[in-house]
């Protein structure tokens, strides 16, 4: 599944990317240039974050399916404990 960003997102990485360059290196990148990086990076670097990020949903979710057996366990053939609990117990014969 390839990677991609809705146009807004997309600008706004090509013009932090033209400001990386800009502040950080020897020579300022130009808008087609930095869309052919920004398309490397996502098709190279992306599908490593994006599989990650999946990672992590499915393990968050896996902890809340194990909480909720735990959340709503319900103990079976309860009824007639609330009765017994309440009844005086016999004393043992000697």
């Amino acid at each position: 599944m390839p990677l991609e960003l809705d146009k807004q997102d997309r600008q706004q990485a090509i013009e932090s990317l033209q400001r990386y360059f800009a502040e950080n290196m020897d020579e300022p990148i130009g808008n087609v240039t930095a869309g052919a990086l920004l398309n490397f990076f996502l098709e190279e670097v992306g599908p490593c974050l994006y599989n990650q990020g999946v990672a992590d949903a499915q393990a968050r979710l896996q902890q809340r399916l194990e909480d909720l057996s735990f959340e709503v366990h319900e103990d079976v053939f309860a009824y007639w404990r609330k009765f017994d609990a309440n009844k005086p117990r016999n004393k043992p014969k000697k």
